[in-house]
């Protein structure tokens, strides 16, 4: 029997090319500021048409400003880049999502958000779809079960003049979660544990299929999260079988399928199924019991560690080049061998990004900070992923409690995670963060940052200090900060 993946490339499949590539339908193309403007900028140089404007859509996130009251960017270039991709949008009729009704179509106002957010959010990311985008989290978009991937800047000029895209066949690997989790444990800390225990290179190459009672456990928000940091495993694709789930998510979002239709289309997806029979290339199985609340130490994905254990010592490592990566990245976050993170000071925490930035992610954290306050040295932001997600945590009181609480509640954006629009963490400061990657100058040039989910981040913003949530949701440390 086929696996999930091979089923969705073959279905999308237009022909064979030279060189074991294949020419691939593109059934949605999503586009943000950074990478577009440029992209259609090219199409125009070469004289092209766009194919089927009524399949890409727009939205703004990478450099909007998310100050409240903004309008575009918070610096000239910024400003200018919104401005452009506003004007090019509707110049081809492209959809997109704006703050105003500045776009080609007046009916999505008030619908912008991160293009990762907004997708599975307004229906646009369906099962059995293929979903391309110039951002490396487009595998975020797996989570529903479709065929979903980042592609380079200069494929969008492709995707824009025909549709399709060229790509070479991965092979498959399939992570089975057996088991539950423990309390308190989240899909952030299920994919950094399996990036911590496998390696950051370890999905390189493949397309991989999560699987399992702990994954079949998860919300909707929860798989996409999942899938989200697939792409720092190394693998362009990640994926989760549709399910209840699924389709309970999907049922009345304003792009899926309507009453008969959504019938129709709900035939098909319940095929969408790799089953037990399926040949993967690999397969790795994860104890989800033996997961505990993760946090990075480093600047890698990888270097991570349950919250109760300490910083690896790298003498203790038999390989020079790991060895020697793991002492640069100690160096660099100004951490040592033995120490527990609720050792380590926090500057800033930032709640946000296409990780952990929709309603689900902001109750969590809402749930820790409830009646508390941020600690006095500690700058704390929260940036929901869309102007939906926003509106909805208003409604919910959410807003009204992180205001409460002394974090700033921006509009939404990828603001900290990419670092645009001076949205950045000061050298040497350290920043507990919910987004996806820690690289050296992530955030900004010589910040430290600390990947972990929600709960964690807004629990450290409490206490002054990286520390984890109790099960009364407040925030606790193990042992004293030091």
């Amino acid at each position: 029997m086929n696996t999930l993946f091979d089923t969705l490339w073959d279905s999308h499949t237009i022909a064979h090319l030279d060189g074991g590539v294949d020419l691939l339908q593109v059934d949605r193309h999503l586009m943000h500021e950074l990478t577009g403007v440029e992209a259609v900028r090219v199409l125009e140089r070469r004289a092209l048409a766009v194919d089927s404007p009524h399949l890409t859509f727009a939205t703004l996130d990478h450099v909007i400003s998310t100050q409240p009251g903004r309008r575009a960017g918070d610096a000239d270039w910024s400003t200018e880049m919104v401005d452009a991709m506003r004007a090019q949008m509707a110049h081809y009729a492209i959809p997109i999502f704006d703050i105003s009704k500045q776009g080609s179509d007046g009916d999505n106002d008030g619908n912008q958000g991160i293009v990762h957010v907004i997708g599975p959010e307004l229906g646009l990311s369906l099962p059995g779809t293929s979903i391309v985008c110039a951002d490396s989290h487009t595998c975020t978009h797996g989570a529903v079960g479709a065929l979903a991937f980042g592609i380079g800047s200069t494929e969008v000029v492709h995707v824009l003049a025909t549709q399709t895209i060229r790509q070479k066949r991965p092979k498959t690997m399939r992570v089975r979660f057996r088991g539950h989790v423990r309390d308190g444990v989240t899909a952030k800390d299920m994919i950094l544990f399996l990036i911590g225990r496998l390696g950051a290179g370890a999905g390189t190459g493949y397309a991989v299929e999560f699987a399992g009672d702990a994954v079949e456990a998860l919300s909707m928000e929860g798989r996409l999260t999942l899938c989200n940091l697939s792409i720092e495993l190394g693998a362009k694709f990640g994926l989760v079988a549709p399910d209840e789930t699924t389709f309970d998510y999907l049922r009345g979002r304003r792009y899926a399928p309507e009453g008969a239709h959504f019938d129709t289309a709900l035939a098909d997806w319940r095929q969408l199924t790799s089953g037990d029979d399926a040949q993967f290339d690999r397969e790795v199985e994860i104890d989800a019991a033996s997961i505990g609340i993760q946090v990075t130490w480093g600047t890698s994905p990888e270097h991570v560690i349950a919250f109760d254990e300490a910083v690896p010592d790298p003498a203790m490592l038999d390989d020079e080049a790991r060895r020697d990566a793991v002492q640069g990245a100690i160096d660099y976050m100004g951490v040592h061998a033995g120490q527990h993170l609720d050792e380590l000071q926090v500057d800033r925490v930032f709640i946000g990004s296409c990780t952990n930035s929709r309603i689900e992610d902001l109750r969590a954290a809402a749930r820790v900070v409830d009646g508390h306050h941020v600690a006095d040295s500690v700058k704390a932001w929260v940036v929901p992923g869309s102007l939906g997600v926003a509106r909805q945590a208003e409604q919910e009181g959410l807003a009204q409690i992180f205001r409460e609480a002394g974090f700033e509640w921006r509009e939404p954006g990828c603001s900290m995670c990419v670092g645009a629009n001076g949205d950045v963490v000061a050298p040497g400061e350290r920043c507990v963060s919910s987004s996806n990657r820690n690289f050296i100058g992530r955030q900004g040039p010589g910040a430290r940052t600390h990947l972990a989910s929600p709960a964690v981040a807004a629990a450290s913003a409490l206490a002054g200090h990286i520390a984890v949530p109790d099960a009364d949701a407040r925030a606790v440390t193990h042992g004293a900060a030091r």
